[in-house]
């Protein structure tokens, strides 16, 4: 048979894999946009219009949970059950969806069912959850798109639980699936799996110095290594690795106790058997696989043969079932540590009562050897850790609803405020990390509305005043955990009026006259919507300068909240270190002044377009940090005109460097330096495609489009914290 020659085939060899090249390989320093597309719609299965959380409220929900409870004991001979019961795997998979959240940027988290792909469908700490979704398959069949994947990992989890005698503290709906990897999402600089911590330490011996934003220990891993810092036991060391890796996943010590603790109730780890002949991770694997990775080639490849995280084993006595048996058994006995089948590190105790062993998960009337893992350790030997769990033990009510709350906030950290719950099993509790916002007890009418703007534009504020305000609000909200925005005024409270890019000593300024116009109202309005109005009525004044009236949107029903319902901690993870928005930068940075502005960008939820034209306006209305003159090419300062554009893609004009963050645009005529500007603002000239929408908007036919087109932007961030008027 005669050999086909690859180079008569009539399709491009590797287009298709990522054996091929992608455009910007070939340009590794250019600017990638590929994160302000991360959710194109082109890959989104559902009709234009879809609406999950009028599908969810079709769901009945009572039905689906007795439907889960019954799977959790119906085991499939292609993959038994341990004891009988998923609970154990269920839990770890909920556990996982939800645990990858972190709060430096609120990425990560059950909130997009992001486990399906790559690549935490192929990291080595998620092994054998393949397993588990794929469990879930006929349920997820069965009720289709009036439950997401993302909400059923997490109500798997519960049901779990409560199928094994627990009552969990209850339930919000509401998360959206995506249908694509999160390619650009940063889990890493490692090109290996479980590469040595250092690399992501800035001191190996300093654990705090984890580099941010990350909360794992090492790629691959969700949390911190169950062997010990590096595969080696020394429970003090991996008690730092917690401590560190928790409280980056928005969780005190009590919490991280009782997550450990109840996450090890029940369950067991799987290493009986050699972990280096397992198959590819699922991305890897082969076709005839069917998404299925880690397939063991020894004996049965399940049951007694599983090999997971290496290590073998469960936690308590009765690992099927609710139980206190890990406080007896953890502080009871002396502990050693010694090697798993698979030759990982585990602890195991010394001595035990046979009647405290568990019974093997496969083998009938075997009973097994419970085992702790290096974390588990940590909390026996850390004095403050040790205080709680002897708490806890004493106390096993009190442990209970700990550990309830604890597991509720673990899977709904990153669903947002309340009011994005969905179902009848939300909590009515306000719980102060879902940032609780009074609701407003009153309307505007247009005629109000009006009457207010005309007010706040003759307060004594100047329109840049106001602007900025209004943005400083709302840009610290964040798409990844539905966090921040202008929504609840918490610019007015500590820490945002402390922090240094919100400008304090003009912010106390703007909020003091905002104050005294507030008193004088015959109606109630609140500071937020305020806040808002300002910016919108400046903005409006602006627009109608260059020639163009157009009206700003604007939605009353923004409420104030208070001291007593902020968590000002948790808000230090929101403050803003730079905003290309307004042309700042609180210091030097290893990462780019345009790359930081691409991160920021993609949290708010913007486009590439909108990026380019707020930015654009925003110079000409003067809103840089400081007053600063970087990019504002015009003339016309404080006028909405398309200017910055003209100027930009002007060839009148050459661009000379003069510092790492700093240009002077030079007329080519007289040699005079007519503007200067920043990174931020030549990248709109420099990248191909932000050059595309600068040129755009740039045109002389395009000079109204443009005013029109920032106020939807402008009104977009504004409301973005809005889930009322989605």
């Amino acid at each position: 048979m005669k050999k086909v020659n690859s180079g008569k085939c009539p399709v491009m060899h590797g287009a298709n894999t990522e054996a091929n090249k992608s455009v910007m390989s070939w340009w590794p320093n250019a600017l990638n946009l590929d994160i302000l597309h991360q959710h194109d719609k082109k890959t989104d299965p559902n009709e234009a219009g879809f609406n999950y959380a009028e599908e969810f409220k079709k769901l009945d929900l009572e039905a689906l949970k007795n439907d889960l409870k019954a799977l959790m004991t119906d085991s499939q001979d292609w993959w038994p059950a341990d004891w009988g019961h998923y609970g154990g795997l269920m839990i770890r998979m909920a556990w996982h969806a939800a645990g990858s959240y972190r709060t430096a940027d609120g990425r990560g988290g059950s909130n997009t069912g992001n486990q399906r792909f790559a690549p935490l469908n192929s990291w080595p700490d998620n092994a054998n959850l393949d397993k588990a979704r794929r469990l879930l398959w006929p349920l997820k069949k069965k009720y289709g798109n009036k439950v997401s994947w993302a909400d059923l990992f997490i109500l798997a989890g519960n049901m779990a639980y409560e199928s094994m005698g627990f009552k969990t503290f209850g339930f919000g709906g509401g998360r959206i699936d995506i249908w694509h990897p999160e390619k650009d999402t940063y889990w890493g600089a490692e090109k290996e799996w479980l590469e040595p911590t250092k690399s992501r330490y800035e001191d190996d011996q300093d654990r705090e110095t984890l580099e941010n934003p990350l909360a794992a220990v090492q790629m691959g891993l969700i949390y911190v290594n169950p062997e010990g810092v590096d595969g080696n036991p020394d429970p003090l060391r991996t008690a730092r690795d917690v401590r560190l890796t928790f409280k980056r996943m928005a969780m005190n010590d009590e919490e991280t106790v009782a997550l450990t603790a109840g996450g090890h109730t029940v369950g067991k780890c799987h290493g009986n058997g050699d972990a280096s002949i397992l198959g590819p991770s699922p991305e890897a694997a082969p076709l005839e696989h069917q998404g299925f990775g880690w397939m063991n080639p020894k004996g049965k490849g399940n049951a007694e043969d599983t090999v997971t995280s290496g290590l073998e084993g469960a936690w308590t006595t009765s690992p099927d079932r609710w139980n206190h048996d890990y406080f007896h058994l953890l502080l009871t006995y002396e502990w050693e540590s010694k090697k798993s089948p698979a030759g990982a590190w585990q602890w195991e105790p010394v001595n035990i009562k046979e009647e405290d062993k568990p019974l093997d998960a496969h083998k009938p009337g075997v009973r097994q050897n419970p085992i702790m893992t290096d974390a588990d350790m940590a909390m026996k030997m850390d004095p403050e850790y040790r205080k709680i769990l002897e708490r806890f033990n004493k106390d096993p009510e009190y442990f209970a609803e700990m550990f309830a709350r604890a597991w509720f906030k673990l899977t709904h950290r990153d669903l947002g405020p309340k009011s994005r719950y969905l179902g009848p099993d939300v909590p009515e509790e306000d719980l102060i990390w879902q940032d609780p916002v009074p609701t407003v007890d009153y309307t505007l009418t247009e005629s109000e509305i009006e009457d207010l703007k005309e007010k706040l534009l003759n307060c004594g504020l100047t329109p840049t005043e106001l602007i900025n305000t209004a943005w400083d609000s709302a840009r610290t909200f964040r798409r990844s955990d539905f966090r921040g925005g202008a929504n609840g005024a918490r610019i007015r409270l500590s820490p945002q009026k402390e922090w240094e890019g919100n400008e304090p000593a003009r912010l106390e300024k703007v909020l003091a006259r905002l104050k005294e116009l507030q008193s004088g109202l015959d109606k109630k309005v609140s500071m937020a919507d305020l806040i808002v109005l300002g910016g919108s009525a400046a903005i409006e004044a602006a627009a109608k300068a260059a020639g163009v009236d157009i009206q700003v949107p604007f939605s009353p029903g923004r409420g104030d909240t208070s001291d007593e319902m902020t968590d000002a901690e948790s808000f230090a993870d929101l403050e803003p270190i730079h905003d290309g928005y307004r042309n700042w930068v609180k210091k030097d940075y290893v990462v780019k002044p345009e790359e930081l502005l691409l991160d920021r960008t993609q949290l708010m939820g913007l486009t590439a377009p909108e990026m380019t034209l707020l930015i654009g306006g925003m110079r000409v209305l003067g809103t840089n940090y400081g007053g600063t003159r970087h990019g504002v090419f015009t003339e016309k300062e404080g006028i909405l005109t398309n200017d910055f554009f003209v100027n930009l893609t002007d060839m009148n004009y050459s661009w000379k460097p003069v510092s790492e963050n700093e240009y002077h645009i030079v007329d080519k005529k007289t040699g005079e330096t007519k503007w200067t500007a920043t990174r931020v603002d030549l990248v709109l000239g420099s990248n191909s495609v932000l050059r595309a929408y600068a040129e755009f908007y740039a045109q002389d036919d395009n000079r109204q489009k443009f005013v029109r087109d920032f106020v939807k932007a402008w009104t977009k961030v504004m409301n973005a914290d809005r889930f009322d008027l989605k």
